[in-house]
């Protein structure tokens, strides 16, 4: 839970006005479900508190229900729905993710006389085991001894450990390149591998951060992809997982190191191409945990919105959402109502902001697209409670 300062909430005043699309007959159900969220936009709760909604059905090509869906807010972690998408559309589910092993110098009577390197990828998915495996593959190449020292090339993205916005009490993964079960201790995992598997020559004095040399040769490498981050990404929330999507993005300028301000060129790409202004937005961060982050309503829909209209970013997208009453952060929720197993949705709550952006499916069979976003509250509950009945308004005949 984040500890938002208060003076925060002041950047933008937010008013709630009535639905702007006018209202289908009630006879409908599109008019039924329209008169259900006006009682919903209605209750005291947003006497003192902001609300952006907006409601399109992606099988009739129109627009349900929008209110306030261009007022600027914090999205908490349906950021990871930008960064998701982006990802997706820049990179592909495929796209490698690589933690590198090489070697420079040359090796003679066992012994490497040059130096070890690894580079880091930011793979959030580099296990225990797995170091273990680039371990056993310098073994397996005959080499006992190492001469020179360990360098960890951990230049693909800038030293911060913290992203843009983030507070010193976060409960935060650092943001490193060479992370071992999200935790920063690779040097020490492959040191005692080592000597495990007897590998001689390196201790913790001769380890140090440098980048690797240009005519190193590649020994191993462990991959993971995009595809394979997005689970526990979405379904799970997990923030380390959404920050190295972003930085992978990043890596795609080419820079070492690269940074915030890269990502979010690509991500500005996609917000023009969906029609909208990218200065309009704040991206501070890949997870949503930044105080500076700024979407609307109806950016999220227009992402989610192309997400479902191209096949290859919709068939890996789709199924890391959390699903109603089934599974991830909404396995909890609107369980035993018609919205149970109808909405796939990203969750997002920080403290005064809750936030749901997804897809449901009405009871005629269209597929829907949502944003919610509750700001300015008092409890997560009171934003949770209320997403719910706006996803099973939308999901009832």
């Amino acid at each position: 839970m984040r500890k938002y300062l208060l003076y925060s909430f002041l950047f933008f005043t937010l008013s709630v006005g009535a639905n702007d699309i006018v209202p289908d007959d009630n006879s409908t159900w599109t008019g039924r479900m329209q008169h259900k969220l006006d009682s919903l936009t209605s209750l005291p709760l947003f006497e003192t508190t902001q609300i952006g909604l907006y409601v399109r059905d992606l099988t009739a090509q129109r627009d349900l229900y929008r209110l306030n869906h261009r007022q600027r807010m914090r999205p908490a972690s349906n950021q990871k729905v930008v960064t998701a998408i982006s990802a997706l559309y820049h990179l592909s589910a495929d796209c490698p993710i690589n933690t590198t092993m090489l070697i420079s110098g040359e090796v003679r009577d066992s012994v490497l006389w040059g130096d070890l390197c690894v580079v880091g990828g930011m793979d959030p998915l580099l296990a225990q085991g797995e170091v273990y495996k680039m371990a056993n593959a310098l073994h397996e190449a005959g080499i006992d001894s190492i001469a020179g020292i360990l360098r960890l090339d951990q230049s693909m993205k800038s030293q911060d450990i913290l992203g843009w916005g983030w507070c010193w009490d976060d409960e935060t993964t650092p943001l490193r390149p060479l992370m071992v079960d999200k935790k920063d201790r690779f040097a020490q995992e492959l040191l005692s591998d080592f000597e495990t598997l007897g590998v001689k020559g390196l201790d913790e004095s001769r380890v140090m951060e440098a980048q690797c040399p240009t005519d190193a040769r590649v020994l191993c490498t462990i991959s993971h992809t995009v595809g394979q981050v997005l689970p526990r990404m979405m379904k799970k929330s997990d923030n380390f997982y959404a920050e190295s999507l972003f930085y992978q993005l990043a890596a795609l300028s080419g820079k070492r190191p690269a940074g915030r301000k890269d990502a979010r060129g690509y991500i500005d790409a996609l917000i023009s191409k969906v029609g909208l202004t990218p200065a309009n937005y704040q991206i501070a961060d890949g997870s949503g945990v930044s105080l500076y982050n700024y979407l609307s309503p109806e950016l999220l829909v227009r992402l989610l919105e192309l997400a479902w209209n191209n096949n290859s970013i919709r068939q890996a997208l789709y199924p890391s959402l959390p699903i109603a009453g089934v599974d991830g952060t909404l396995e909890n929720r609107m369980r035993k109502t018609a919205a149970q197993g109808n909405v796939h949705a990203k969750t997002g709550t920080v403290t005064g902001v809750s936030s749901l952006s997804g897809y449901a499916t009405s009871p005629e069979g269209h597929i829907l697209v949502f944003s919610i976003i509750n700001q300015g509250i008092s409890k997560a509950s009171d934003g949770r409670d209320w997403q719910d009945k706006v996803c099973e308004a939308l999901c009832s005949k």
